[in-house]
């Protein structure tokens, strides 16, 4: 069974994707693509499309609820990674939970994880 966040993308269409700027900086070791991104403060980058109305990330490319996939999964930004799926690691995710709700689909449940092998599971990020 595929990962439960290969047919969401909800989280990408929902909210703004702030973070340190060096994140973007390949002089400091950045890997997020600076052109994906824009300026938010003076320590702050956001990733394009995400800082209005109707948020959506450049890099998302999905139709949510059906197929998801980020185009720069392995460059991706830190706040990115830091939201796990509900349930993914025996906790529920309040960001997963709202963005899914939002997008009308069901918040995921045990039975989403039936059959997802532990080694497709997303690592959270060591802090």
């Amino acid at each position: 069974m595929a990962h439960p966040c290969l047919t969401c993308g909800a989280c990408c269409a929902y909210f703004r994707v702030s973070f340190h700027w060096s994140e973007a900086d390949p002089a400091l070791g950045g890997r997020v693509p600076i052109a994906l991104t824009d300026a938010l403060r003076t320590h702050e980058r956001i990733m394009r499309g995400t800082s209005q109305s109707q948020p959506r990330c450049i890099a998302l490319d999905a139709d949510i609820g059906r197929y998801s996939r980020c185009s720069i999964y392995d460059r991706r930004p830190s706040s990115c990674a830091a939201v796990p799926a509900s349930l993914e690691f025996g906790q529920r995710s309040a960001q997963c939970d709202k963005s899914r709700l939002a997008h009308g689909l069901h918040t995921l449940t045990e039975a989403d994880w039936l059959g997802v092998d532990e080694a497709r599971h997303n690592p959270l990020p060591a802090l």
